[in-house]
């Protein structure tokens, strides 16, 4: 993959799901590629109970570099019982893991009926809290009924960021007042779904703004040239990075600067690579 000539900005993504079967034949290439781009920090998303104890595995063979979230996607939410509520405790307890999630509402593929999806999440805002980690959300066609649940639980808890920030100003100033970080992902560079995200930039304060490619999903469409496949990777993180520091107005040093410092401060990531 070519870079730019001059060193990368130091990075930190967010939210790559490097447990997905895709990265299994060159998992180690993947994360040297993200090193290489400037990506000096990753944080592995589980979704799952299997998929949060594979990510807490995987950050510990990578100290320093990778770490963990553990939680119920949605789609799992019906798996989300009182016995499994006491493994994902006990994987949220670890230091790994700096964030419960990825947990919400999803009411847009319903995987898991809607009853069940507000349990698990409710469940996983007081887990959050009482192990004093900051949560990573998910929210699809369920606005209403996320914000009700969260605004419960909020003030107990020890931050939080909207994983994958795809709606529009209203949803954006609710977070914002929440006091949520915003998760920005390669949709912004979607000339189809994308277009609403680069004036929404602007009003989201430093501190409050992170970056992630959500990878293997949700590779940029104006990568040039192409990639082979479509599998995303945390190595295209600087791309889109650039697309969020032009539609913010700032120097792609700058972002990076601001978003790293952010990302750290509500992971409470060590200190890096600079």
């Amino acid at each position: 993959m070519a870079n730019d000539s001059t060193a990368p900005a130091p990075l930190i993504d967010i939210g790559a799901n490097l447990t997905h079967d895709s990265f299994d034949p060159d998992r180690e290439a993947v994360i040297a590629r993200a090193r290489a781009a400037g990506v000096v920090q990753m944080v592995v998303t589980g979704a799952s109970l299997a998929g949060s104890a594979q990510a807490m595995e995987l950050a510990g063979r990578h100290q320093g570099v990778l770490f963990a979230t553990a939680g119920v996607h949605p789609h799992h939410a019906h798996e989300l019982g009182h016995a499994q509520c006491a493994e994902l405790a006990a994987l949220a307890a670890r230091p790994e893991v700096v964030a419960v999630g990825e947990c919400g509402l999803d009411y847009y593929r319903d995987f898991s009926p809607r009853d069940a999806q507000r349990r698990a999440f409710a469940r996983q805002l007081v887990l959050a809290a009482e192990v004093g980690k900051p949560v990573f959300l998910h929210q699809r066609d369920a606005h209403a009924d996320f914000v009700a649940i969260l605004r419960e639980h909020r003030a107990a808890l020890a931050g939080g960021v909207a994983h994958c920030f795809t709606a529009g100003r209203a949803e954006l100033e609710c977070y914002l007042e929440l006091d949520l970080a915003i998760g920005m992902t390669g949709w912004i560079c979607d000339e189809r779904r994308g277009r609403h995200l680069p004036a929404l930039m602007r009003d989201i304060p430093s501190g409050r703004l992170m970056i992630e490619t959500d990878a293997p999903y949700l590779l940029p469409r104006d990568l040039a040239p192409k990639p082979a496949t479509r599998r995303n990777e945390p190595a295209w993180l600087p791309h889109v990075a650039r697309a969020v520091a032009a539609a913010r107005g700032e120097s792609p040093a700058v972002f990076a600067a601001h978003t790293t410092r952010a990302a750290r401060a509500l992971f409470r990531l060590p200190d890096g690579p600079s």
